[in-house]
């Protein structure tokens, strides 16, 4: 069952397999992967997969919520779980600033980027502000635009693919095992009133997310720069890996999570929709100054 209202902001997604660390932050225009003009709260997403002899984490937050997710973590996992790190954007603090103090914390196995020389990239945290050599040990394993990647003894599959549509280097992921797509900074349109949420958006919920909502929320955040260019080829990127997959629930770093056949259909088709109309072919590209909100 679905757990919406547990008060250690903790989701359990899919029995014992996989849980949403949610910690909410305030809009107020501050955030920069909100439009200027949001108001209200979101919450910061990181996922734990879990298995009985391993488990993945998924982005590791502010550090600011450092103590919160440590704790949340442990509430679902022993310290000497072996424990793999997956960023999903490798520059960008919510993805990497607590890599150094979970590092020293659990039982931390790898680190799976593309990069090979990520470690320096996650300076961060008390292990590497007092000179330990926390990061000169950490195991990092690189991976390809697309690749299956098993987690613990029993292989439970999961896909690591490069990003079909981003502006910074960018991760998707499908877990097969719940059918669930964790989409980074894709699919994170959806925020609240009040700081409790609701966080998750399922099937017969009010929903009042509509095509404007969209358009404006990728126009005046990261993706500014899709009005006017080839969506065409955008559209074909993500078509290609939806398409493989049986998708229940999309998990994005920010957010309300979206579960449910309708409500995953709705979602997927209001992004199209709006890349369809911002296609050279139909939209123009032109200078947009710093403060304009479209």
């Amino acid at each position: 069952m679905l757990d919406r209202t547990r008060n250690d902001n903790i989701r359990e997604l899919f029995k014992d397999k996989l849980f949403a660390l949610q910690n909410p932050m305030k809009l107020d225009g501050r955030v920069s992967s909100y439009p200027a003009s949001a108001r209200g709260y979101s919450v910061t997403n990181c996922y734990v997969l879990r298995q009985p002899d391993a488990a993945w984490l998924i982005d590791t937050g502010f550090g600011g919520d450092e103590p919160k997710l440590r704790a949340q973590i442990e509430s679902l996992i022993d310290r000497k779980l072996p424990l793999s790190l997956l960023p999903l954007r490798l520059n960008e603090f919510m993805s990497i600033q607590n890599i150094d103090p979970f590092t020293l914390y659990f039982n931390v196995k790898e680190c799976f980027t593309g990069n090979p020389d990520a470690a320096f990239w996650f300076d961060f945290g008390a292990g590497s502000d007092s000179g330990k050599d926390t990061l000169d040990t950490l195991n990092i394993t690189t991976i390809g635009r697309e690749e299956t990647i098993p987690i613990g003894a029993l292989g439970r599959p999961v896909v690591v693919y490069q990003a079909p549509i981003r502006l910074i280097a960018t991760r998707w992921i499908y877990d097969e095992a719940t059918k669930t797509l964790l989409t980074s900074d894709m699919w994170t349109h959806s925020w609240r009133d009040k700081p409790e949420g609701p966080w998750i958006i399922e099937d017969g919920d009010d929903d009042p997310t509509d095509f404007d909502k969209v358009r404006s929320f990728l126009l005046n955040t990261r993706y500014w720069w899709l009005e006017g260019v080839d969506t065409a080829k955008l559209r074909k990127g993500i078509d290609k890996i939806l398409s493989k997959h049986d998708i229940e629930t999309l998990a994005p770093g920010y957010g309300c999570i979206l579960r449910g056949k309708k409500t995953v259909e709705k979602h997927i088709k209001l992004l199209d929709d709006v890349l369809r109309s911002l296609d050279k072919s139909v939209a123009t590209s032109r200078y947009v100054s710093r403060d304009e909100e479209r």
